[in-house]
């Protein structure tokens, strides 16, 4: 008796920053990685304060699409799963960036809210760090917004979606470069302020003894910083701690540096110098609020959860 081929899927991601490509190979319920891409265009850029997608955002976002779903085909996959979240939600003529996807790739990324970003991203979470018996605290730092996830299972007991991510962060206090004192004081107060709920959150119990696990390229960039790696692994970053001590000391030498000094570091993507500073300050922020002492960093995210529900 021979075995079916395994069905070659893909996921991708359109964040307000990034551009997530993931394809696998669907064995029953698990998924084996055979290309995972990632790209900088900067969707979101602008839309907090214009309410609307820049055009040239919306062309380098759609020709990078377009490139991944040739790919993805290339490689055998019929079947592609493709989200946009914040940047795509908040902009008030995202049709033309669903339009122009439609025409240069042959799809068009749903739309999705904040919650089911959140659940997402939470059941990739669970697939590889849950256990039972166990709850998981799952924070997501995107570029536009910021999601929480809790509970004790693949579906979160609870979730909430914060608008505020590092590029809006970063574009509501222009900063300078490096940032200054004052640039410093005034993001981590408005990341506090953005994230308050967290305290709550931490109140009423639903953190208590949950393992943090963080996503997104905001907390795998810090990891890969911290670890100085010469060249991007996966491998290294997937899994790996990164404790708040540690975390408050790699923030302090980034506010130090210039984007151009920041984007020279081992580690460091150099299209996300200029914001990771914001990034690094809604992370330790996340951890003060609550009461975290470490967090587990997570490579994958929204594109791992899309898998495991659509094709899983």
């Amino acid at each position: 008796m021979t075995s079916e081929p395994a069905e070659r899927v893909a996921a991708i991601d359109v964040g307000t920053n990034t551009v997530l490509l993931t394809v696998a190979e669907r064995s029953g319920r698990s998924f084996q990685p055979v290309v995972e891409r990632a790209e900088i265009t900067r969707l979101g850029r602008g839309v907090d304060r214009t309410g609307r997608l820049d055009p040239s955002a919306i062309a380098d976002t759609v020709a990078v699409i377009a490139r991944y779903a040739a790919e993805a085909r290339s490689l055998g996959v019929t079947r592609i799963a493709a989200v946009a979240t914040s940047a795509a939600r908040d902009a008030s003529n995202g049709a033309e960036f669903f339009e122009a996807a439609r025409a240069a790739a042959g799809l068009v990324p749903e739309i999705i809210p904040g919650g089911e970003e959140a659940r997402l991203v939470h059941l990739s979470a669970w697939s590889d760090f849950g256990t039972p018996g166990g709850r998981l605290a799952v924070l997501d730092v995107g570029g536009g917004s910021s999601e929480l996830t809790w509970g004790d299972g693949p579906v979160p007991e609870g979730r909430r979606s914060f608008q505020v991510g590092a590029v809006r962060l970063t574009e509501r206090v222009s900063p300078g470069d490096p940032p200054s004192g004052d640039d410093l004081r005034r993001m981590q107060e408005a990341a506090r302020e953005a994230l308050l709920e967290v305290t709550e959150i931490r109140a009423s119990g639903a953190l208590s003894g949950a393992r943090l696990v963080a996503v997104a390229g905001t907390v795998t960039t810090l990891a890969a910083v911290a670890q100085a790696l010469p060249a991007y692994d996966a491998a290294r970053v997937h899994g790996s701690p990164l404790s708040r001590e540690a975390l408050r000391a790699l923030l302090g030498r980034l506010a130090t540096l210039t984007t151009a000094e920041r984007s020279r570091l081992p580690g460091m993507e150099p299209k996300r110098a200029d914001v990771i500073v914001a990034g690094a300050i809604l992370v330790a922020a996340a951890l003060e609020l609550g009461g975290f002492d470490a967090l587990t960093v997570s490579d994958r995210g929204v594109r791992w959860g899309l898998l495991h529900d659509r094709f899983g």
